[in-house]
């Protein structure tokens, strides 16, 4: 079962890596097995399409995302300091791995019959504690008054859009540089007064 699990794992790499790099179209599953010395027939049992090696290899990437950030914010006990941890560590992910942005973007203009894309499953799907969370230091004075869906869906996108514009500008700037600011901008917009008069030290105390 491990060796099953790992040589999946290696599939996946090596799939995620040649999509990003040449295109869903133009890659070709026997490319993929010759990367990682293997027969083609040994990918098609493990994904039975191109198509569904492609799909698994964005949420393969979406599920690795979830997991640091996770594991970057877990000994985080308070929670405006979690936020920010957690929006930090979003973007040292796509620091460390760019070729999901171009994943997404392939996702986006080859399945356009889909109906959600990954990255939306995705955060539906793990948005629900956040929701809980903003929704607490709301109602205990730490927050403005909000709607606690509507504010982590306003950040996500926010943070979505930055790691686009961020990506193609492609001028050497990294995603965690643009930490500061994101973060200025999210807490600048939703802090109590009491909170935002220590915005400052927060970030200092915050920034990975």
């Amino acid at each position: 079962m491990e060796r099953i699990g790992k040589r999946k794992a290696q599939i996946l790499e090596a799939a995620s890596n040649l999509f990003a790099e040449r295109g869903y179209q133009s890659t070709d599953v026997q490319e993929i097995a010759d990367q990682i010395g293997v027969a083609k027939g040994t990918i098609y049992h493990y994904f039975p399409s191109k198509e569904k090696l492609f799909l698994a290899s964005v949420d393969q990437g979406m599920e690795e995302m979830s997991e640091f950030i996770d594991k970057m914010v877990e000994k985080v006990e308070d929670p405006i300091k979690k936020i920010a941890g957690a929006i930090q560590a979003y973007l040292i992910y796509f620091d460390k791995n760019p070729q999901l942005i171009e994943l997404m973007v392939q996702e986006r203009a080859e399945f356009k019959d889909r109906n959600k894309p990954t990255y939306v499953l995705h955060r539906e799907k793990n948005i629900q504690p956040w929701n809980e969370m903003f929704e607490t230091l709301s109602k205990s004075g730490r927050l403005l008054k909000l709607e606690a869906e509507e504010t982590t869906l306003t950040i996500s996108s926010m943070l979505y859009g930055t790691i686009f514009t961020t990506y193609y500008a492609h001028q050497g700037i990294t995603f965690q540089s643009r930490s500061r600011e994101v973060l200025r901008m999210v807490f600048q917009g939703i802090l109590s007064d009491s909170e935002r008069n220590r915005i400052d030290d927060l970030l200092a105390e915050t920034l990975i």
